[in-house]
């Protein structure tokens, strides 16, 4: 067998895996980082120092690697182009944080985000208490949007 099939299986096994991992650890991760991006320069970067300094130190092997991760980053991209269901999978989609009606206190809780993440975003817009937002969400990038209320609604609600 080629040696350079183990070091292909392995590169694809590898952004696979992180791809995953990054969904399923969560969206906090360099939050203006895309899942798709962050992998891509930590992984590329680490191909490129095991080629030079690993086991199988060579750059025909980091050269193989790289290329690999490339063309399947380009296949998922185009996936993700393709069908909605894959790009909802892999990205994400928007969360609901906090409504008019209250916490979504399992969403919170699942995304690992405290009510004081959303409470600073929205101390930031000068928003001072729960009654001054109108929703808050978790977009599938990681950062937190609070949309404030209309000021006749802030001022009906105590």
């Amino acid at each position: 067998m080629d040696p350079a099939i183990p070091a292909i299986l392995r590169a694809v096994f590898g952004y696979l895996f992180l791809v995953l991992t990054v969904r399923v650890v969560g969206r906090r991760l360099g939050k203006q980082l895309t899942p798709f991006e962050f992998i891509l320069i930590f992984y590329l970067g680490g191909l490129t120092l095991t080629g030079m300094v690993g086991i199988e130190a060579s750059m025909v092997n980091a050269i193989t690697q790289i290329l690999t991760i490339a063309l399947c980053h380009r296949g998922l991209s185009a996936l993700r182009v393709r069908s909605s269901t894959a790009m909802k999978l892999l990205d994400g989609v928007p969360l609901i944080l906090m409504e008019t009606r209250g916490w979504r206190t399992d969403t919170l809780r699942r995304m690992m985000v405290q009510d004081d993440d959303v409470m600073n975003v929205a101390r930031e817009q000068g928003i001072q208490d729960l009654s001054g937002i109108r929703i808050a969400v978790l977009e599938a990038f990681g950062q937190i949007n609070v949309v404030p209320c209309a000021p006749q609604q802030q001022r009906q609600n105590p």
